[in-house]
């Protein structure tokens, strides 16, 4: 008989049982579940959070098994929200897990009520929905933290993977990309977040067939340790919020 409280006995004997408590009751939406946002939910399951929305249109292709976390030869053509959340459930029943086939923009911002969750993760690739996301995300209370993902692609070396506050990012296309949008526009975010990177851009050596619609190479290392990274990014916080009083229990 399977005993699923046991699932985070390694966790909860690292942080204590009311770290897991919070960590349980925090609420989280993901967008994009790809790459990066596809391993960032899968980690954030095994740590125990007990509310996850994961947001993506898109279905799971042939090209995405080399990196992708529910991307196998079983699913493919399945919608990646749908296989994502049966992987998560697989690894938790218990956990709460909405899947929502469609795409973040300015049009469709309205539809995930945003105020209702306790982080917001942005592992998207479109630079108009990122940029979109990111000032929404940002006009939003204090207590709802927002992370992002900045590009992934084109990245082998993991010991380059890093975290910044957003204006101190270097070497970055996409960040560079984001900051010159918004300076165009003279709109920009409201506040300070943090982005997982790397300043590492390598060029792509293969030449393929599909190179009509081309994309940038990847490879699961790189893109699987920025979404844990995401995921590192909100257990930290969790626990950074607990009163110095109920700290103790982290050494428990």
């Amino acid at each position: 008989m399977i005993n699923e409280a046991s699932i985070f006995d390694r966790c909860k004997r690292l942080v204590g049982d009311e770290a897991m408590e919070r960590i349980a009751a925090a609420n989280v939406i993901i967008f994009g579940i790809g790459g990066v946002g596809s391993w960032c939910a899968e980690s954030l399951v095994r740590s125990g959070i007990g509310h996850l929305t994961i947001v993506d249109r898109d279905r799971v292709d042939i090209t995405n098994v080399n990196r992708q976390c529910p991307a196998t030869m079983k699913t493919i053509g399945e919608p990646k929200v749908v296989a994502m959340k049966s992987r998560l459930l697989e690894i938790n029943p218990q956990v709460k897990v909405e899947a929502i086939e469609d795409v973040y923009n300015e049009n469709t911002r309205e539809r995930f009520h945003l105020m209702e969750y306790d982080y917001i993760i942005d592992a998207i690739d479109s630079l108009s929905c990122k940029a979109d996301l990111i000032l929404t995300a940002t006009s939003l209370p204090h207590h709802i933290q927002f992370f992002s993902s900045m590009g992934a692609a084109l990245k082998m070396d993991p010991q380059k993977i890093r975290t910044a506050e957003f204006w101190h990012v270097e070497g970055c296309p996409l960040a560079r990309a984001l900051r010159q949008r918004f300076k165009r526009a003279k709109q920009f975010p409201r506040r300070k977040f943090r982005v997982v990177y790397s300043p590492e851009v390598l060029p792509n050596q293969g030449i393929l067939a599909s190179d009509a619609a081309p994309y940038n190479g990847t490879f699961a290392h790189s893109t699987a340790i920025f979404g844990f990274t995401l995921a590192g990014l909100v257990i930290q916080d969790i626990l950074g919020k607990i009163p110095k009083t109920d700290k103790g229990q982290l050494n428990e």
